[in-house]
């Protein structure tokens, strides 16, 4: 794949229409300030050229097509270890353990982690969204993960709501959290 203008161009306009999504979600969310910064690191050439080489049609996470040419993703390595509201974030060794372990999200973490999630899944399922979708996206990559019980059950609690009670009463409970 190369790189080329008008793959730039959309891909800008993707991730910026996230971004904004995700800020007027952590507004909601009581965390309007901290939304400002959401995903800054996107527009650096670590994370840009390669989301724009890989963008296909706004469907997807660039990170996923650069996953297939590399088997790990160089942009998605450079964006989780520089924004604190991936919970592949929180890990660290553990000399008790011997090995790296998770480490509970802070809340403020977490509340921008739901809103960054409802966002990509509002953004890549288009007129298809549901508020299930973000849940089931979740739900379906759970095997495996290095997260901390606490930030899982979190989250989990969280997305539930949002598909059974809908985004009046998900971000009412989120701003209380």
């Amino acid at each position: 794949m190369n790189f080329s203008f008008k793959k730039a161009y959309f891909h800008f306009i993707t991730i910026t229409r996230h971004r904004h999504m995700v800020i007027r979600h952590c507004k909601k969310a009581g965390i309007f300030w901290q939304g400002l910064f959401h995903d800054l690191s996107k527009y650096t050439p670590a994370e840009f050229m390669a989301g724009a080489k890989y963008y296909t049609d706004g469907t997807k996470s660039p990170n996923e097509t650069e996953r297939e040419v590399f088997g790990y993703s160089p942009a998605w390595l450079h964006h989780k270890g520089r924004n604190r509201h991936h919970f592949e974030y929180w890990t660290d060794y553990s000399k008790k353990e011997g090995k790296v372990v998770p480490v509970e999200m802070p809340k403020n973490w977490i509340k921008e982690l739901l809103c960054d999630r409802i966002a990509a899944s509002k953004i890549y399922q288009g007129d298809a969204y549901t508020n299930n979708h973000p849940l089931t996206y979740y739900t379906r990559g759970n095997t495996g993960r290095l997260i901390a019980k606490e930030t899982s059950d979190t989250i989990l609690y969280f997305l539930t709501l949002l598909s059974e009670q809908g985004e009046n009463a998900f971000f009412e409970a989120l701003k209380k959290f």
